[in-house]
């Protein structure tokens, strides 16, 4: 049997490390690797006692892309990417997460591994990622969602830069245009991203939930539809249990302990 192209473990209480572990072939995705992704999405999504999610990936680089050999006539065929019924790691369809991914890329990181960046919250490069939205050159365009969010992250202009021409950039042009948010020392990518995933995770995680929520659907449904929700979301958070203990932690001078209730 096979090692598992996707694995997933605990890190402290209330983080889930999920690894890709396909190197040998520089973490493409084939249709088994995508429906282990969302086997571990949905698995992370099932669990209330995980708070956030890291993604990485074993090796010297994050992703090659899709392995379009076999991935590629699935989708033609009329497949999806991800099996229905799981959680959509991409966000586009079916199921979606409701708690945060921060992530964590090095060497190459293309095409699904850009899509991957854009459908998650926090994100990680090392200096020596190499990024990629190839699919142009190969006479397709992407269709994991990036042309739905690299111009909202981006800007037309950046966005359409990269879209549009399929050249490579890298982690600091990543950094100027919002892909990222930290470049790091190459090797020091995934202990910096399970860094911010432990403290998203010691927060307190209805109200996690909530800002998610509300960033969301501004970018879904509108700034106006997102207002109509603020105060409504905040006085039912102010009726938490976590809520009074953020207060007590407040006003004792310590470090709050969230129970998610």
């Amino acid at each position: 049997m096979d090692e598992p192209r996707v694995t997933t473990e605990r890190v402290g209480e209330h983080v889930m490390a999920i690894t890709l572990r396909r190197p040998d072939k520089l973490n493409a995705f084939d249709l088994r690797m995508l429906r282990e992704l969302a086997e571990a999405y949905t698995a992370y999504e099932a669990d209330a006692s995980y708070r956030c999610a890291c993604l990485m990936a074993e090796g010297k680089s994050f992703t090659a892309g899709l392995d379009l050999a076999e991935v590629g006539p699935a989708v033609k065929a009329g497949e999806p990417l991800f099996p229905e019924g799981l959680v959509d790691p991409l966000g586009l369809h079916g199921a979606h997460r409701t708690k945060p991914v921060v992530m964590a890329v090095q060497g190459h990181c293309l095409t699904i591994g850009i899509e991957l960046l854009l459908a998650s919250d926090i994100r990680v490069a090392a200096e020596d990622t190499r990024f990629g939205q190839i699919e142009i050159c190969r006479g397709i365009f992407p269709f994991g969602g990036a042309t739905l969010r690299l111009p909202q992250v981006a800007g037309w202009g950046d966005a359409m830069r990269w879209l549009l021409t399929g050249d490579r950039f890298d982690a600091a042009e990543a950094r100027r245009i919002g892909l990222v948010q930290e470049v790091v020392p190459a090797g020091e990518q995934g202990a910096r991203a399970l860094a911010l995933a432990e403290t998203v995770a010691k927060q307190a995680p209805l109200a996690v939930q909530a800002t998610l929520r509300s960033s969301w659907t501004t970018l879904r449904e509108g700034e106006g539809a997102a207002a109509g929700q603020l105060l409504p979301e905040a006085r039912g958070l102010m009726e938490t249990e976590d809520a009074a203990e953020g207060l007590r932690s407040f006003v004792e001078r310590r470090e709050a302990r969230f129970q998610g209730k």
